[in-house]
């Protein structure tokens, strides 16, 4: 048999994930030369200051600042830089050189992602990413390879770990918003800024990938609908455990049929949600991922685990790696990217979904009646309503605040998004209701 050279590596970043990629494929050199066929040598780590602090040590004699030698000089690089610029750079010009790219950045994938995976189909080269959508969670190569033959419908998941630590936190322990964020950027889970955490954007690039690879089909990061969870409530959490439910924030990409134009299409979504407490993603805890994908002959399957963290992030980047190693031992050009279903992206309005609306209302004769033949004005029929009279109204003049209230939950039969955004417009302009108090999706199977 003939041994097959060892193949150069180059490294771009040294952070939480990049410094332990680099680790274990020091450590673990004999051990992955032996799944490859082939030796795998790490000839460099590029940074941008190479005297900076490090979560793990690397062999000083490795690290360069040098980005564009580096490349130049490898097989396969890994970039683990993130941001946009100057990582699509680095990669277009890893590309260019005939290199195989692994990377983990979910931002540059979600915003340029077709241009990239076009450069490799043109030269041959291949891009791998499975970090890039789960952390340590192997959702890419399903979609991509194992569920190419099927019809995904849905995907479905808890994408970010910083949101679901806070939004479990307050169900569990009954923290506010405020104070569960606390404890998350104390214990590391949220950045000093968390807006792409809190607002949705960090599950918005996620969701956008992932829609990508569901239904074969290009999505821009910008046709992602997305709503942050900062406006939940430790009262909504409380009505939704009375409910049955819990509140997730979930990216949900999904292939139906708008009901308007009868065209078939996709919808990403990113938003806070009630999901019931039987459904598999309501037990998932913690600053844990998981993605439930729903296909046409598979059925129901579910991914869960780690959704960040350098070492499990860096188990899916060593994974792609070793793909890699493997394809340039074997031979043969990469393959593409599955993006040539071309079917157009819907709005938000053709999604069918439920409600759970929450109201304060005066507390008179007939005003229950007024609020269902509203919602029957619009074509959205409630399934349930719940009434609790309140303390005196706090709506703002004295005649007002005189008044009792009553609170009411509603919850909606499925309608489109459209009608249900319709009814709730219509609610908020009606005399009787001195505020929305919440309005949230629900989503799964009914408890």
């Amino acid at each position: 048999m003939i041994e097959y050279r060892n193949l150069r590596i180059a490294l771009l970043g040294a952070g939480s994930v990049g410094s332990q990629v680099a680790r274990l494929l020091l450590e673990n050199r004999d051990e992955l030369a032996a799944r490859v066929g082939a030796g795998l040598d790490l000839i460099g780590v590029a940074v941008r200051d190479i005297d900076a602090p490090r979560d793990t040590a690397i062999p000083r004699e490795l690290l360069t600042t040098d980005a564009s030698t580096l490349i130049q000089s490898a097989d396969i690089v890994i970039e683990l830089m993130g941001g946009i610029e100057p990582a699509r750079q680095y990669i277009q010009l890893a590309i260019a050189s005939g290199a195989d790219v692994v990377t983990g950045n979910k931002a540059l994938l979600a915003t340029h992602g077709p241009e990239l995976f076009d450069a490799a189909d043109r030269v041959g080269a291949q891009l791998y990413y499975e970090a890039a959508a789960g952390g340590a969670i192997p959702i890419i190569r399903p979609l991509r390879d194992s569920l190419a033959g099927d019809r995904v419908d849905r995907v479905m998941g808890i994408v970010n770990g910083t949101t679901n630590f806070i939004l479990d936190r307050m169900d569990v322990e009954g923290d506010t918003f405020e104070n569960a964020l606390a404890v998350a950027t104390e214990l590391g889970y949220a950045e000093a800024d968390p807006t792409a955490d809190v607002e949705g954007f960090d599950a918005a690039q996620k969701a956008a990938i992932l829609a990508s690879l569901a239904f074969h089909t290009a999505v821009p990061v910008e046709s992602v609908h997305r709503e942050g969870m900062t406006t939940v409530t430790a009262a909504q959490i409380d009505s939704a455990q009375k409910a049955g439910y819990v509140v997730k924030l979930l990216a949900i990409c999904e292939r139906l049929v708008d009901p308007e134009t009868g065209i078939e299409g996709v919808v990403a979504r990113v938003h806070p949600a009630l999901i019931s407490r039987m459904h598999p993603l309501a037990a998932v805890h913690g600053a844990k991922n998981a993605v439930f994908v729903q296909a046409e002959a598979a059925g129901d399957l579910m991914f869960y685990g780690a959704g960040a963290g350098g070492v499990e992030t860096a188990s899916a980047v060593l994974g792609d790696l070793v793909s890699a190693a493997r394809r340039h031992v074997a031979g043969g050009p990469g393959t593409g990217e599955s993006t040539h279903a071309n079917l157009p992206i819907l709005g938000i309005g053709a999604v069918i979904t439920r409600y759970q609306l929450t109201l304060i209302v005066t507390d008179k004769p007939g005003v229950l009646a007024q609020i269902a033949g509203l919602f029957s004005e619009h074509g959205v029929s409630v399934e349930a309503v719940q009434q609790t009279v309140a303390t005196a109204s706090a709506a703002g003049s004295a005649s007002e605040s005189d008044a009792l209230t009553a609170t009411l939950v509603i919850v909606t039969h499925e309608a489109t998004e459209a009608a249900l955004a319709a009814t709730v417009a219509a609610v908020s302009a009606n005399d009787a209701v001195v505020r929305v108090e919440s309005v949230l999706r629900v989503e799964g199977e009914t408890p």
